[in-house]
């Protein structure tokens, strides 16, 4: 059966009460996040060395837009939907909280690994052959930007069940506490110049938002007035954060030597999320009459499919361009960034990523639907173990990249892939032919 076949026929089964928009929005907030990353980014020779520049650093001009293009509080939105869900579902299975972890990160990690492997080999034949360590390091950290939000949301995930369960007793007062909280560290943070404490936000701040789904899975978000009223309310929120200071207008890290809303996130994505869920939500009722139409439900249902592989591979085949590109004499590469022919070569360019990243679809696509895992439950600080070790590793290959004038970076590499074996993550298929085998 084809994969058109399979999909059509799945978009035929789905059953009525299935919220087709939480699909809907899951598929496009990832795809504007990866037209957004090719979009911004700008390779182009200056002075016989290839450099790579975000278009958005010399035009402020676009900054405003990062209002529509940071789109990751939809899917923290989405995911919070989805969650809330998933682990109420379990519940009535009976299922322990490391059963249920364990399948999530099943999902979330195990499409890394084939990332994680061929970037390694990669790497280490690259530098083997003299190609200069700082371009591998850029290279590798250019194509490794998917993880740090892959680690973020694992972390997030992880405190499902209690999140929830606040979320059940305390209602809204649930979130406005993260939310406090999180403006808290921003203070310490920003006014303080304790810096560090900003990395709590990647839990307060992304955990609110999350939480913000639980809501609309409970429906308690309000009819289409209120809703429109929250979006605004987020809307001006925003507006006078960026107005009083310090934060900058755009929702996207651009300086790393300055105050961004991203890096670690600010309360800023907190009222930038308020402003884009009451925005999308108050069309809720068209969208998902829009989506009762079988083809457009069954192409939402593609693009599902794949979403974890598009996301962790479309910067790798757009730093394989780039190299090809400078192995080829640099065709396109000499156009400065943002200026006019710049611009009116960016279709082009969007294609031709685009068909670079058909061959990762085709091969790592598997990976994205992993085999039913028939194991006995397990202890629940196995997984928890794999939420550490694989958010660690993440991290600091986001980070640092995967290689440096040392070498390849071993111990950011080899934490993840410790803590899928370690917490019992992987090894589903092992576990059914000793079965069979039994």
């Amino acid at each position: 059966m084809s994969i058109l076949t399979r999909t059509r026929e799945m978009a035929r089964q789905t059953p009525a009460t299935r919220n087709r928009y939480v699909d809907f929005l899951r598929a496009a907030s990832i795809s504007v996040v990866i037209f957004g990353h090719w979009l911004m980014a700008g390779a182009q020779f200056v002075d016989g060395e290839l450099v790579v520049i975000n278009s958005l650093t010399e035009n402020r001009a676009l900054h405003f837009l990062t209002w529509a293009l940071q789109v990751m509080p939809i899917f923290f939105l989405v995911g919070g939907y989805a969650n809330a869900a998933s682990w109420r579902a379990a519940q009535r299975r009976q299922e322990p909280y490391g059963a249920w972890l364990r399948a999530r990160l099943r999902r979330l990690l195990l499409p890394v690994v084939p990332l994680l492997i061929v970037w390694s080999f990669g790497a280490a034949i690259l530098l083997d052959r003299g190609v200069d360590p700082a371009l591998v390091r850029l290279g590798s950290q250019a194509a490794l930007v998917p993880v740090w939000f892959l680690a973020t949301y694992v972390a997030v995930v992880a405190f499902t069940p209690w999140s929830l369960r606040a979320w059940e007793r305390f209602g809204w007062s649930a979130l406005v506490v993260t939310a406090l909280v999180a403006g808290l560290i921003d203070l310490v943070s920003l006014g303080l110049g304790v810096s560090l404490a900003g990395y709590l936000n990647y839990l307060f701040v992304w955990g609110t938002v999350h939480s913000l789904g639980y809501a609309w899975a409970d429906n308690r978000v309000g009819e289409v007035p209120a809703r429109l009223a929250a979006g605004l309310a987020g809307a001006a929120a925003t507006a006078a954060l960026v107005w009083l200071g310090p934060y900058p207008v755009s929702m996207v890290g651009i300086d790393a030597g300055t105050v961004t809303n991203s890096l670690p996130p600010k309360v800023t994505l907190l009222t930038l999320a308020l402003f884009q869920a009451g925005a999308l939500l108050s069309v809720e009722g068209l969208a998902r009459r829009w989506l009762e139409d079988e083809k457009r439900w069954a192409a939402t249902i593609l693009v599902n499919g794949r979403i974890m592989t598009l996301y962790l591979w479309h910067l790798t085949a757009m730093v394989g361009v780039i190299g090809l590109l400078a192995v080829l004499g640099g065709p396109g590469l000499g156009l400065a960034v943002n200026s006019p022919g710049w611009w009116w070569s960016r279709p082009i360019w969007i294609l031709a990523l685009l068909i670079a990243t058909v061959p990762f679809l085709a091969v790592f696509g598997r990976y994205e639907r992993p085999n039913p895992d028939r194991r006995p439950h397990p202890p629940t600080w196995r997984p928890v173990l794999a939420v550490v070790l694989a958010c660690a590793g993440l991290g600091l290959l986001a980070r640092f990249g995967i290689a440096d004038e040392d070498g390849l970076n071993g111990i950011a590499l080899t934490l993840p892939l410790a803590g899928l074996i370690a917490g019992g993550v992987s090894g589903a298929r092992w576990w059914d032919r000793r079965r069979g085998a039994g």
